[in-house]
């Protein structure tokens, strides 16, 4: 959600900041810009995409060494090339890009127009760069740091100004920022995949810290000016893996990554031979969850849908009660949280702005916080008490589909790892394992069969309406299933509990509305069978997704899909696949932008 880019060096910055802008695509955005200083400001705005903004820049002779630019989706005004970042103050001489929302933007437009400011947009970031203007004395940071002094909300901001040239001041509260440091030339992004190919060398910037880069150094302060000391890391990712290598979609990639994201999760963290598991982030707190009594576990999106599977593991293994709450909901909430609970924070990006807030909010009610986390060095990974890192690499389309199979990939193994605190047996935890080590394999099976998945597409695309239907692990499979076919086909598709189908949704049912049922060989396949057969009696279409060698539905349902056995635990790792593949083909037949759907962002960091 929105992308920030800068860089100031010994090169020309233009290419950099657009290449860095394209590397940030799938974060969602609806406009972009770019300035870039000289002895004069070039400001270049489009609505539309980064390729429309370099169409624009292609005619246009902009040299400079450094500059800043953005990617912008609309909160406050109607996407448009005026609403698009940069945005600047009177003089057109300080210059603003910012993610997040300023939540007292309306007073401050007031009383800056009372001052004789005058606005050309109807955003609420406009309202920095005239901020900055009335405080600017020569300068730059200073007026920054005194402006935020001002504003309320949560922001990643960069500025740059003719006035104090040659340096880019910056700032972030609840949105992510990082500098990237180079040899002779330095960045900052709101994601490392906009610096990666130019630097590995990092600095997570924390909440109310202010930095500045020149081309040779750099300086943080906090909002007294008090100067802070930082580590420098090491990005673990490299750009090849962040590019398509030849597949037509950064999705369709990450799908078929999926085998490989699953076997990183139990690298260096198993001792088979003692049906344990050891995390190495846990380590510091293994006593404290000894103590833990109840679990909460908080997500959006996709993410929640893996805590929800996780939810089934605990109680199912680590015999724990678990509630599994929406972040955005449970900040509002009265929750059970005291001192004996602990709280599970889900996130790919490890930036999601709710779960974030949820995070600190459990921290004040004296919770024991943890993050499972795709991304190090994030906002949440930084926050939590302590973190399980999922190691799935980069995942660049919007539909997450490798990071949720590694989620519960590592709720997995976190049944074990607390199970076996609390009398799970030594065989139970080696059977787990064992049968979690053979998953990437039944992963390439799956693949072997993605020509009839595609033939199943070709079949269903026309159709406006799904349901998905399971049972227990599989309920929320049917959640994710359903949600990916609304991310990227835009079909209407709900996913409901397969005994709920008959208490009302069943009137929906006809012979244009088609179901997914996924009912694998397991504790509930009875069940599964007579809720099939009950759409059936209303001509209802049905798509079977069940285990191999399992003939009873052929003669049923209209279409069956096969996966291979396992744990009745670990199905969901198998069941997702074919409902990942399914909505993918469905939206290439349709015509769709699979890896940047319209409205929808990587990594949502506003509320």
């Amino acid at each position: 959600m929105c992308g920030i880019v800068g860089y100031i060096g010994k090169k020309e910055a233009l290419p950099i900041i657009t290449e860095g802008l394209k590397r940030l695509e799938y974060r969602g955005y609806d406009s972009a810009g770019v300035v870039i200083l000289n002895k004069e400001a070039s400001l270049v705005k489009v609505k539309g995409r980064v390729k429309d903004l370099t169409d624009k820049l292609d005619n246009k002779n902009i040299i400079g060494n450094y500059g800043i630019g953005h990617t912008r989706w609309a909160t406050h005004g109607e996407p448009s090339e005026i609403n698009a970042h940069p945005h600047c103050d009177c003089k057109k001489e300080i210059f603003v890009v910012h993610n997040g929302i300023i939540e007292n933007y309306v007073s401050l437009r007031e009383r800056l127009i009372e001052k004789g400011h005058k606005f050309v947009s109807e955003t609420d970031t406009e309202v920095i760069a005239h901020l900055i203007e009335e405080f600017f004395d020569g300068n730059l940071e200073e007026a920054v740091r005194l402006a935020l002094k001002e504003i309320m909300g949560a922001y990643a901001i960069a500025v740059v100004s003719l006035k104090d040239p040659n340096k880019i001041v910056f700032t972030r509260k609840s949105s992510p920022l990082l500098i990237g440091l180079g040899q002779d030339e330095n960045f900052i992004a709101s994601d490392a995949p906009a610096i990666l190919g130019n630097t590995k060398r990092v600095i997570y910037l924390e909440d109310n810290e202010l930095g500045v880069i020149t081309a040779n150094d750099f300086k943080i302060i906090d909002l007294e000016n008090n100067k802070i000391q930082k580590e420098v890391s090491l990005l673990e990712w490299n750009i090849e893996e962040a590019e398509k290598k030849g597949y037509p979609h950064f999705m369709f990639k990450e799908i078929m990554e999926e085998g490989d994201a699953i076997r990183n999760v139990p690298r260096g963290r198993v001792v088979l031979e003692e049906g344990a598991v050891k995390f190495g982030g846990l380590e510091h707190i293994e006593n404290k969850l000894r103590d833990v009594e109840r679990l909460t576990i908080i997500a959006m999106g996709t993410a929640y849908l893996a805590g929800f599977v996780g939810k089934y593991m605990l109680e199912e293994y680590a015999q724990m009660p678990v509630m599994l709450e929406n972040a955005s909901e449970f900040r509002y909430k009265k929750s059970i949280i005291d001192k004996n609970s602990a709280v599970i924070a889900v996130s790919q990006s490890g930036e999601t702005a709710d779960t974030l807030f949820a995070v600190k909010e459990a921290k004040r009610q004296g919770a024991l916080t943890l993050g499972i986390i795709n991304v190090v060095g994030s906002s949440i990974a930084r926050e939590v008490d302590a973190g399980i890192y999922n190691h799935a690499g980069p995942e660049i389309g919007v539909a997450s589909t490798k990071a949720f199979v590694s989620q519960i990939a590592v709720f997995a193994l976190l049944s074990v790892f607390l199970g076996r605190q609390r009398g799970m047996s030594l065989i139970m935890g080696k059977r787990i394992i064992e049968e979690l080590s053979q998953i990437p394999s039944l992963i390439e099976k799956i693949f072997q069969k993605t020509e009839r998945i595609k033939e199943l597409a070709e079949k269903y695309y026309k159709h406006e309406n799904f349901f998905y239907l399971g049972r227990k692990y599989n309920y929320p499979i049917a959640l994710e299933g359903a949600l990916k076919l609304k991310e990227i086909s835009y079909i209407h598709a709900e996913g409901y509990q397969a005994g709920e189908m008959k208490h009302g949704p069943i009137a929906m049912i006809d012979e244009n509305f088609p179901s997914i049922c996924i009912v694998p060989k397991d504790s509930v396949y009875e069940k599964n069978f007579s809720g099939i057969q009950e759409i059936k009696a209303r001509k209802g279409k049905i798509i079977a997704i069940t285990t191999e060698e399992n003939n009873e539905l052929n003669n049923i349902v209209d279409d069956c899909l096969f996966i291979p056995k396992t744990l009745e635990m670990l199905t969901p790792l198998l069941s997702v696949i074919p409902l990942q593949l399914f909505a993918y083909y469905v939206a290439v037949l349709r015509g769709n932008d699979i890896d940047k759907p319209r409205n929808l962002a990587k990594s949502v960091t506003v509320e």
